[in-house]
């Protein structure tokens, strides 16, 4: 028996983690337009500071997103309203996403 819950409790991870992931997708830009963050299923994105434009990946952890360009990484929290905020120490501000 305990195999099986086990397996169970390992689907329903792999489910949520799924739906986390998914929720995120979309396009996020700061009030200004400044900054863009672009987040597509399967963990790839970027990021457009000023119009320079850089490849990305990300991962989805309980209510942050981690994206990591180049070999910088920065954590976004994820809010019920579904906006993003970078790190408080920095210029990034609150992101929406668009449409």
């Amino acid at each position: 028996m305990r195999p099986t819950v086990a397996f169970v409790s390992a689907l329903m991870l792999l489910a949520t983690s799924a739906c986390s992931g998914s929720n995120v997708t979309g396009t996020y830009t700061n009030a200004n337009g400044s900054i863009v963050v672009d987040l597509k299923s399967g963990g790839t994105g970027s990021l457009t500071i000023a119009g320079e434009s850089k490849p990305c990946t990300y991962t989805v952890d309980n209510a942050q997103v981690k994206l990591e360009c180049d070999s910088d990484e920065t954590v976004f929290d994820i809010h019920e309203d579904g906006s993003l905020t970078g790190p408080p120490d920095s210029f990034v501000g609150t992101l929406k996403k668009s449409g």
